[in-house]
């Protein structure tokens, strides 16, 4: 069984947390059916219009089957000389092996967002951490995927109450990528090596494994 979702996004993170306006529950479901599970990279936490995303990759999920297939990878292109030094020296760059260089040179992040729009369009789509993708970035030009896609639930929320990490309070504390790959899915087919690159396409190929886990336990 897979929802499809209308969240009532705004401004604060809390927002996140409403129940879902439209729920349609898809019954009887074909072998084939297929999920779009994305990931990006971005210059900070705070969003859109501050930071940017600097890569992106999407995989295509056929959940019932066990298949993931990567379906769209890229290093997205900014002029990074017009960059306050704080994006400059983004985490991103210091902890990965992503370098200003390569975003300076890559494809246009206009060309990347239409490629992305035309991928996307009318599919089901998922990520790790819905709030921080779409409401702090893909929401927002050029990307504008907020008519286009039909959001499915977050995987990361989905995953809370399996990795059951002990929280401040009653609820159980949201699990990082890493701790939901590890906890829920057995082995490593997303072949990461024991950890996480916090590459893009590597952490799609990741939370696509988990979504395959979710829904075999039939709590997604």
């Amino acid at each position: 069984m897979i929802e499809l979702v209308n969240y009532a996004y705004g401004r604060g993170f809390d927002s996140f947390l409403l129940l879902p306006l439209v729920a349609v529950v898809v019954s009887n479901v074909e072998k084939d059916l297929e999920v779009f599970v994305l990931d990006t990279e971005t210059t900070g936490l705070d969003g859109w219009p501050k930071d940017h995303v600097v890569d992106v990759a999407v995989c295509r999920v056929l959940p019932f089957q066990g298949i993931v297939q990567p379906v769209m990878s890229s290093i997205v292109g900014h002029d990074t000389t017009k960059w306050p030094k704080e994006q400059q020296e983004a985490w991103i760059f210091q902890k990965t092996d992503l370098t200003l260089e390569m975003v300076q040179s890559a494809p246009p992040e206009d060309q990347i967002s239409k490629e992305l729009q035309s991928l996307l369009s009318g599919r089901m789509v998922t990520s790790f951490n819905l709030q921080f993708d779409f409401d702090k970035f893909l929401f927002h030009p050029p990307w504008c995927l907020r008519e286009i896609v039909h959001l499915t639930p977050c995987l990361m929320l989905r995953s809370a109450p399996i990795c059951k990490l002990p929280g401040l309070y009653d609820d159980y504390k949201w699990p990082r990528l890493q701790q939901a790959y590890d906890m829920i899915v057995g082995g490593d087919p997303a072949k990461i090596g024991g950890e996480q690159k916090h590459r893009a396409l590597e952490d799609a190929l990741m939370a696509s494994y988990i979504l395959i886990e979710l829904v075999r336990r039939q709590l997604y």
